[in-house]
Formats: C-alpha cells, sequence, structure tokens
C-alpha cells in the first residue's frame, strides 16, 4: 500500500542525477571554466574577488571537483597516503588526527591504510598505490624485524625508522624521543635523585627504543649508575602497576622515568599499595601527557609531545617533495616539552648506596 504524495525511491538500474560540473560553476561565477580551475586548485593569479566569487558558487552548487579527471590533467591526485598502524593509544591516534587537519589544510584529501590486523607495511604502501596519491607518509610505530626497503616512486616521509629511502625524494621527520627521555631523567637528577629507575615501553617499537636510549644517554652523561630494567611493558597501566610493585619493594627507588603517562599511572597506583608516597618517597615522570595527566593524583609531572607541529612539518616536507622544491625551514620551538608537576620532588632519603639489581 502506498500513500499518495509520497516519494517513491529510484526503479532499480536507475541513474543516479549527476552532480554540478565545472562548466555550471563557471557560468552561476560569471567566469571561465579555466578560471573555476585555477581557484579549485589553489593555483595563483586570480583575484580575492574573483576567487569568493567562485568558491561562493562551488558551496551553493555542492561542487566536487572529479578527482580522476583532477589526476588527468594536473598529473596529481591531490590526495596522501598514510600508512599507520590503526591502534586506539593516545600517541598514534592523535598524531593520525592531527595528520589528517595538516593534509586538509593543505588541500590534500587522506588514504589510510592500517597495518593494525598484521599487514606488513610494504602491503599496505601498495594498497594505497592502487588508490591513487601523490605521496605517503609512514607514521607505523613498529619494529616488524624486516628492514623495508620501498621502491615507489614517489615522495615519501617517514615518521619513524627503520626505513631505507630513496636520497632527494623522501626524509625522516619527528620528534626527538631520545633528547625528550634525556630531559625526563635529567629533570629528576636535577632534584638530587642518586639515580633514575626506568618503565620501558615494548621494544618493537621504535619510540620506546628511543626513551630508552635517551635515559641511558642522560645516566651516563651525569655519571649516574645505570639500575636494571624491570620486564618492559605493553603501555598499559596494568604492565606499569607490576613493575611498579617491583619497584616499591626496593627502598633505594626514589625516581622513575616510565615510557608512557598510563603506565605512570599504574605505577603511581603501585607506590600507593605500598605505602609509599609520590613525592615524597618517589619522584614519578610520565610521557605524552594525556589529557587526565593534570588531574590525577597528584598531578603528573610528564613529556608533552607537540603532535601538531609534528605533523604540519611532515607535511610541509612532503608536499615540497610532491612540487619538486626545496622543504621549508623548520620552525623554531619544541617538538617536545617537559611539564612539571606535583609527582616529582627534591629526594628526601637515598637508601643504600647503589641500586640493586
Amino acid at each position: 500500500m502506498t500513500t499518495s504524495g509520497a516519494e517513491r525511491p529510484p526503479a532499480a538500474g536507475a541513474r543516479r542525477r549527476r552532480g554540478p560540473g565545472m562548466t555550471e560553476v563557471a557560468r552561476a561565477a560569471g567566469v571561465s571554466q579555466k578560471t573555476v580551475s585555477r581557484v579549485v586548485n589553489g593555483e595563483p593569479h586570480v583575484s580575492p574577488e574573483v576567487r569568493d566569487r567562485v568558491l561562493r558558487a562551488v558551496r551553493d552548487l555542492d561542487y566536487r571537483p572529479n578527482t580522476a579527471a583532477r589526476a588527468l590533467l594536473l598529473g596529481r591526485y591531490r590526495r596522501i597516503g598514510v600508512v599507520s598502524l590503526g591502534s586506539s593509544l593516545y600517541g598514534p591516534s592523535t598524531l593520525l588526527i592531527a595528520l589528517e587537519r595538516a593534509m586538509q589544510r593543505a588541500g590534500y584529501s587522506v588514504a589510510l591504510a592500517s597495518t593494525l590486523e598484521g599487514q606488513k607495511v610494504s602491503a599496505a604502501v601498495d594498497a594505497l598505490l592502487e588508490q591513487g596519491v601523490d605521496g605517503i607518509v609512514l607514521s607505523e610505530p613498529i619494529d616488524d624485524g624486516t628492514p623495508l626497503r620501498l621502491s615507489a616512486e614517489l615522495p615519501v616521509v617517514s615518521l619513524g625508522e627503520g626505513v631505507e629511502l630513496t636520497p632527494g625524494t623522501s626524509a625522516v621527520v619527528g620528534a626527538d624521543g631520545v633528547a625528550a627521555a634525556r630531559l625526563a631523567t635529567e629533570h629528576l637528577l636535577s632534584l638530587g635523585h642518586r639515580t633514575v629507575w626506568h618503565l620501558a615501553g615494548p621494544q618493537d617499537w621504535w619510540a620506546a627504543r628511543d626513551r630508552l636510549r635517551g635515559w641511558r644517554e642522560a645516566l651516563a652523561a651525569a655519571g649516574a649508575p645505570e639500575p636494571p630494567l624491570p620486564a618492559p611493558g605493553d603501555w598499559s597501566p596494568a604492565s606499569g602497576y607490576a613493575a611498579g610493585r617491583q619497584l616499591a619493594e626496593l627502598s633505594d627507588v626514589t625516581a622513575v622515568f616510565a615510557a608512557n603517562d598510563d603506565m605512570a599511572i599504574g605505577a603511581l597506583r603501585a607506590f600507593a599499595d605500598a605505602g609509599r608516597a609520590v613525592p615524597g618517597d618517589v619522584s614519578v615522570v610520565g610521557y605524552d601527557d594525556i589529557p587526565a595527566a593534570a588531574y590525577l593524583f597528584p598531578p603528573l609531572t610528564t613529556v608533552r609531545q607537540n603532535f601538531a607541529a609534528v605533523a604540519d612539518r611532515a607535511v610541509d616536507v612532503l608536499i615540497a617533495l610532491i612540487e619538486g622544491r626545496p622543504a621549508p625551514a623548520e620552525q623554531p620551538g619544541r617538538a617536545v616539552e617537559l611539564i612539571v608537576r606535583a609527582s616529582t620532588g627534591p629526594v628526601r632519603d637515598q637508601g643504600p648506596a647503589h641500586p640493586r639489581p
């Protein structure tokens, strides 16, 4: 039974109405199709008044440029591929969002290939090439044990290590995790702690390796003894709690640097359960500055990563490679900074002269 006046669904096999084309936009804006093309593709030599008129027509008509046709015309897709772990962890997910926003601001769409389900990075790159991209950002944080050699004949920017890149058509961009870990460790040493213990992350992650290296470098530079490592964690509060329980039994543990905030949170709970006050007995530093870090008890001292700055830099460098021009100069300012809160304080009782194994 049908109701009079009700909208009927389109007949099977009926063609969808074609959206407005460049001709309609040009007619509505009172300009040539060539001018519309210049505006849509961000080319110069268009007056502000004409550009505004064309963009108004584009919005009014809901014009969507045909990607395939534009690629044939310009030799570009205006699309950048991203290879990512696809993790919900704070660092990778926040960086992915920052990359997408940076690409959109630059006038590029994003194609994503995830390696979360065990797909190799090389297979993810191949999938992006099949979709049609102008360049690729490798935001893959895990080392799968095999050196990656990319034969893709297009620009690539890596946000980590472990990739053999072609000079001139690729680059490595990212926050300096080694320097950041040194910063965290040096902060604890500056408070009078004889040494700093480290809760390491999973060692198949480049970030965890960098933080471990930075911790070791800071201890060596200060002439501080290097304590033995608890078993590496998996970035979770549970793994930080398990390691924290081990350290809470050692009276000479007065300062701990955790590889991320979630592990630091687990350690804070372990010390509380053991009756070790933070920061009175043990000072704790995390890494990432997750939104909850400032609201813990005590608020967590941590390393803040500027994900937006890393993403902006990566996109700027990649687009320069795509367009065959020199990469822009890096803007001043740190990609990481130490945020000092109440979880760290001066040492009170050092305990034995050397850390126990």
